[in-house]
C-alpha cells in the first residue's frame, strides 16, 4: 500500500512521538499526531537529560542530530565519589562509532528541535486533542478524539502508535496491563544556575553511605542534582554562586513493562510500555528507539514484527537500570562496604568498563538496519 494511503494516528507529542512523526514523515507519510497537553514540556522542567550515542545514530538520517549537537553538552567523565574519595572516572568518549557515549540535552529542548524538523515536512501536533476510546476490530481502530473547545471527532485509523506516556490512555483503551514494582525509596531533584559558567563535561554521583547525590550538566551554566536523601539540597557542594534555583520536583521509580507492545494495529512505544529508574539515562533514548524501529518496520509493511524486535531491548535496559539502581540505593553497610571495594576493582577491568560504556552508549540494543554502518 502507497505510503500516503495508510492512515496513521499518533497519540502523544511528547519525544516519542515526536520521533515517530518525523521517521515516518520522511519516508512518506503524514500521520496525525495529538496530545492532551497544550504545548512541549517546559524547557525549565524537564526530568529527561541524557541523549545517548544510539540516539544520535537513529536521529542522523532526519539531521536533528547536527542541530543536538550544536546546543547539547558533552559528558566526557562519569565519576563515583564516596566519602570523599574517587572510586571510579570513567572516560565515555572512549566509545567505538562517532559519537561520545552520552550527551546532555533537557528534554523540553530535545522536543523544540524534533518539532522544527517535523515542521519541515508540514506535519504539526494537535495540543490539547485527547484520545478518549479505541474501540471496534483492532485491525483498523476506531478512535474518539475530543479538542480543546469540547467537541469530540470519531476516525478509523489504519495504525495507532500510543506514545502517550506511562499513563496511556490508549493502553487501557486496548487492554494491555502494565504490571511491575515501585522501589520504597522516593527521588529529589533540583536544578541550580550559577552566576557564572561551570564545568558541564562531567556527570558524578557522590554516595552518602546509605544515599547519594548525583550531579548532572544541563546548560554551561546549570546543574542538576537528583537524590536519595530529602536533606540533599543542605548537602550540595555548589562549584560557584548560585544565581536561583531553577526547578525542584520529586518523584518514586517504578519498574514497569508490558507483557505485549501491541494488539492489532495498535502499537506501544517509549513510557506508554515501559518505565523504569533514571539509572543510566535509557528512558527517552528508549522511546525514541522504538519509534525509529517502528516507523522503519511500517515503511517496509513489517510491523506485525515490532512487539518481537522491541521487547528483548525493552527487558535489557530494564534490567541493566535495576542494577544501576540497586547499586547507588544501598542500605546496609555490609553491602555498601563491598560495593566501595568492588567497583573501582571492576573498573580497572577493560571489559567491564567497556560493557558499561557499551550499555551508556545505547549500544547493548540490536543495530538499526537502514543505517549504514550504525554499531
Amino acid at each position: 500500500m502507497a505510503s500516503g494511503h495508510r492512515s496513521i494516528l499518533i497519540a502523544g507529542a511528547g519525544a516519542t512521538g515526536l520521533a515517530a512523526a518525523l521517521e515516518l514523515a520522511r519516508r512518506g507519510f503524514l500521520p496525525r499526531i495529538v496530545d492532551s497537553d497544550a504545548g512541549p514540556v517546559p524547557l525549565t522542567e524537564s526530568r529527561a537529560l541524557g541523549i545517548n550515542a544510539r540516539t544520535l545514530t537513529l536521529l542522523s538520517p532526519s539531521r536533528v542530530t547536527d542541530t543536538i549537537l550544536q546546543e547539547a553538552q558533552r559528558i566526557a567523565h562519569f565519576r563515583i565519589v564516596s566519602g570523599g574519595r574517587l572510586l571510579a572516572d570513567i572516560d565515555t568518549t572512549r566509545v567505538p562509532g562517532p559519537y561520545s557515549a552520552i550527551h546532555a540535552l533537557a528534554q523540553g529542548h530535545t522536543e523544540r528541535l524534533l518539532l522544527g524538523k517535523l515542521s519541515d515536512y508540514e506535519v504539526a501536533p494537535e495540543w490539547q486533542t485527547a484520545v478518549e476510546t479505541v474501540s471496534g476490530d483492532l485491525s483498523k481502530p476506531r478512535v474518539t478524539l475530543r479538542k480543546a473547545d469540547g467537541s469530540v471527532e470519531a476516525a478509523d485509523f489504519n495504525i495507532v502508535v500510543a506514545a502517550d506516556g506511562a499513563h496511556s490512555a490508549v493502553r487501557r483503551a486496548v487492554g494491555i496491563g502494565f504490571p511491575g514494582q515501585a522501589l520504597e525509596s522516593s527521588f529529589y531533584l533540583a536544578d541550580f544556575r550559577y552566576a557564572v559558567p561551570i564545568d558541564p563535561g562531567f556527570a558524578e554521583i557522590s554516595l552518602f553511605d546509605p544515599g547519594m547525590i548525583g550531579r548532572l550538566p544541563v546548560t554551561r551554566d546549570v546543574l542538576r542534582y537528583i537524590s536519595t536523601l530529602p536533606d540533599f539540597e543542605s548537602r550540595i557542594q555548589h562549584p560557584a554562586p548560585v544565581a536561583e534555583r531553577v526547578w525542584a520536583s520529586d518523584f518514586r521509580i517504578h519498574f514497569r513493562h508490558v507483557a505485549m507492545m501491541a494488539r492489532g494495529n495498535v502499537f506501544l512505544a517509549g513510557d506508554a510500555a515501559h518505565i523504569h529508574s533514571p539509572a543510566g539515562a535509557r528512558g527517552m533514548n528508549l522511546g525514541i528507539e522504538d519509534a525509529c524501529w517502528l516507523a522503519w518496520l511500517i515503511s517496509e509493511g513489517r510491523e506485525r514484527e515490532y512487539a518481537g524486535l522491541r521487547m528483548p531491548a525493552v527487558k535489557t535496559v530494564l534490567k541493566q537500570t535495576h542494577q544501576l539502581t540497586s547499586l547507588i540505593t544501598m542500605k546496609h553497610p555490609v553491602a555498601i562496604a563491598i560495593r566501595n571495594l568492588a567497583v573501582p576493582l571492576l573498573l580497572r577491568i577493560p571489559a567491564f568498563r567497556q560493557k558499561l560504556l557499551h550499555g551508556v552508549s545505547g549500544y547493548d540494543t540490536q543495530s538499526p538496519p537502514w543505517i549504514d554502518g550504525a554499531l
